[in-house]
């Protein structure tokens, strides 16, 4: 018999919906709702909104006051025990006599990994885990993936044709969707750490890679903007250089590099194979930035290198009512697939239409 009633989840979904709240601004940190319950009634709420300011138990004990005491504590992350930018949420719990905590999952950083339940344990707090642990653990896959996989969680965007191309003979790529794709790629964008592109879209497009829509965008928070260029020829004047935020370039060959430093680039150098940056290095790279999620927005070379190094988690491909014909590039160049055994399975997890398009989500089957 389960140890959580219908009340317990209805709770906990609430705090759910209330994480889900910092997806473009929690970042780093994870997005993590909380719901202080008395008597079967909420009397305090409160979520993470951005590093540096109160946690979501803090910002819940807040409205809660003085009502706090005796209540439970529904929370989507186990509470930290530490101390960082802010003091260990345990505490505040602690001093605001609430009797039970119920967490959705434990925190997969080594710095709390468990010792919050167990100070809350030893200060004769009853503590209930794993309630909706699956919804809480996808709400930070990104957080979870760098912390657990040493890697950020990494999602591959492509626009195609319904024949699965992406750019005409001449070099030709704007726009194959539609606006409410693009929109959609807004969020996107907005909800991920860093997004990523290689050299030869960097040179043949000179893309912004930031979050240009204002309804979504806050406090000018842009995610860092990863660029694969293995022998920096990168153009100093290249347009992302000169847009609000940072953008980092992995090198092998970093000859070029005080004038795109001049020019504002954060250069790291990574090692290398055949003359290409090392892609898992690459990925333990941005983890080290503290980088959760990554947005792939590159050509079919650089999807094809993520691909087969199974360094891709989630695809999100956005069809549009066209044929773009022979005379065209596909989605990945990969090497050389001879049979049926060597295709990569995905299984679907959401199809849906965005204006005139179709937006297809896919993970690789397990």
């Amino acid at each position: 018999m389960s140890e959580f009633t219908s009340a317990d989840h209805e709770f906990m979904a609430l705090a759910l919906r209330l994480a889900r709240r910092g997806v473009y601004t929690a970042h780093p940190n994870p997005r993590v709702g909380c719901v202080i319950v008395t008597s079967g009634e909420v009397v305090g709420d409160g979520w993470h909104r951005k590093t540096g300011e109160a946690h979501a138990e803090i910002d819940a004990l807040a409205t809660a006051g003085k009502q706090a005491s005796g209540s439970t504590a529904y929370v989507t992350l186990e509470p930290c025990s530490h101390h960082g930018k802010t003091p260990p949420c345990v505490d505040a719990l602690i001093d605001a006599n609430v009797a039970r905590v119920v967490a959705a999952m434990g925190d997969p950083n080594p710095s709390v990994a468990g010792s919050g339940f167990e100070t809350l344990r030893n200060a004769g707090i009853k503590v209930s885990t794993g309630l909706l642990q699956a919804d809480a653990r996808k709400l930070n896959e990104g957080f979870v993936s760098r912390l657990e996989r040493g890697r950020p969680f990494t999602r591959l965007k492509i626009a195609a044709s319904l024949d699965g191309r992406t750019t005409m003979a001449t070099g030709e790529s704007q726009w194959i969707t539609g606006e409410a794709a693009r929109r959609d790629v807004q969020r996107l964008r907005a909800a991920s750490g860093a997004v990523m592109t290689g050299i030869a879209t960097a040179i043949a497009d000179d893309p912004s890679l930031n979050v240009r829509d204002d309804t979504i965008r806050t406090d000018d928070i842009q995610p860092l903007r990863a660029v694969l260029d293995s022998k920096l020829k990168m153009p100093p004047s290249a347009r992302m250089l000169n847009l609000p935020g940072s953008t980092a370039i992995f090198c092998v060959d970093d000859g070029n590099r005080q004038a795109l430093e001049d020019a504002g680039a954060e250069i790291h150098v990574v090692s290398g194979t055949a003359g290409q940056t090392d892609l898992p290095s690459v990925m333990r790279k941005l983890a080290g930035l503290k980088i959760n999620d990554v947005l792939v927005e590159a050509g079919p070379t650089l999807a094809g290198r993520l691909l087969s190094a199974g360094l891709v988690d989630e695809l999100v491909i956005y069809q549009a009512p066209h044929i773009m014909g022979s005379e065209t590039r596909g989605m990945v160049s990969t090497p050389a697939w001879l049979n049926l055994e060597h295709r990569q399975a995905l299984e679907i997890v959401d199809v849906r239409k965005l204006g005139q398009d179709i937006r297809i989500t896919a993970r690789p089957a397990e």
